[in-house]
């Protein structure tokens, strides 16, 4: 039978937009079940305090679940190698972070491409970086911590929470500016990084500030320096990195991807409740409080946020010849 062309148009166009609201219908009862948010790294460091802190949110606004999933290892490559092969269902997510756009110049032999295979949701907060020391060390200022290293090449061990996380971006890029020779000693996260700084078993290292900010107001640990531009709104007495150390930036990013194909409609459901949740006067409260920044925008801002760290830390990492350890 030949259909009148109108008739034929108007069942093309149906047709075409099928998926379209097949997808929003998905949006609208999403999410109907428990949603993991997977976390590569070990609990107490800065990507599970972020994650806890939206799951905590999401759950509450969304009436489902959002468990929190810590899978360390691999500097988060395990975790997120897992999520690359999840279904694109929104019940899989992943914290990302600096470490994620490092980790795609450092590894050479990843099973998925960062940038391609997982999709932003939005970000969460960002942060600085404290140079922290055990009081063992004898040096009360960087400077005295640079004449000591010189010195000493060798002697001090600095910790990271894995190899080609932001830490130990930070450390690299310190190490690169003064010339000085330290033991990188790389750890399965924050966490078991500071047990082994407060332990002594390590002598310094750079750490989010969400992570180590209680220990340096109890004095189990030395701040020496803070790694952006501008002192710390929480730790105001702790002069920058730079001011001994001029030209040294670093700070890091958390936030949230999904894998690749996930819904659009899902995907800026998430970010108009992650959003929501920064904009909440207590959640900008605890995050200012841990020395963040509330790190709120679309998913394309997230994205360019995301490629345009993976540029930069790319560079230092082969300009220094960084390998994984």
């Amino acid at each position: 039978m030949k259909l009148p062309r109108r008739t034929f148009l108007h069942l093309t166009v149906g047709a075409a937009a099928l998926p379209a609201v097949a997808s929003v219908a998905r949006a609208q009862s999403y999410p109907s079940r428990p949603v993991r948010i997977v976390v590569g790294f070990a609990p107490g460091g800065p990507n599970d305090i972020n994650a806890r802190l939206i799951a905590q949110w999401l759950s509450e606004r969304l009436g489902q679940q959002f468990i929190v999933d810590n899978r360390p290892g691999a500097s988060g490559n395990i975790a997120m190698e897992s999520v690359v092969k999840s279904p694109p269902d929104g019940y899989t997510l992943v914290m990302v972070a600096t470490s994620s756009a490092a980790n795609a110049t450092l590894y050479d032999n990843l099973t998925f491409n960062f940038l391609r295979d997982i999709a932003p949701v939005g970000g969460i907060s960002s942060t600085c970086y404290a140079l922290v020391v055990h009081p063992s060390v004898p040096t009360k200022t960087g400077v005295e911590l640079l004449a000591f290293a010189k010195a000493n090449p060798d002697k001090l061990n600095m910790a990271s929470p894995g190899s080609g996380t932001g830490a130990h971006m930070a450390n690299e890029l310190f190490k690169m500016m003064t010339g000085i020779s330290l033991v990188h000693v790389p750890y399965r996260g924050s966490g078991p990084m500071l047990t082994g700084l407060l332990g002594g078993q390590v002598q310094l290292a750079f750490d989010t500030i969400f992570s180590s900010i209680e220990h340096i107001r109890s004095g189990r640990l030395r701040a020496l320096g803070i790694s952006t531009a501008v002192r710390s709104e929480v730790l105001p007495d702790i002069p920058t990195v730079a001011e001994f150390l001029p030209g040294y930036e670093a700070s890091t990013w958390f936030g949230v991807g999904a894998p690749k194909n996930t819904s659009p409609a899902i995907i800026d459901k998430l970010n108009r409740e992650i959003n929501a949740g920064l904009a909440d006067p207590k959640m900008k409260a605890r995050i200012a409080d841990l020395g963040g920044t509330v790190l709120a925008g679309s998913p394309a801002d997230f994205g360019k946020l995301i490629a345009n760290d993976t540029e930069k830390w790319g560079k230092v990492i082969r300009a220094a010849n960084i390998k994984p350890e």
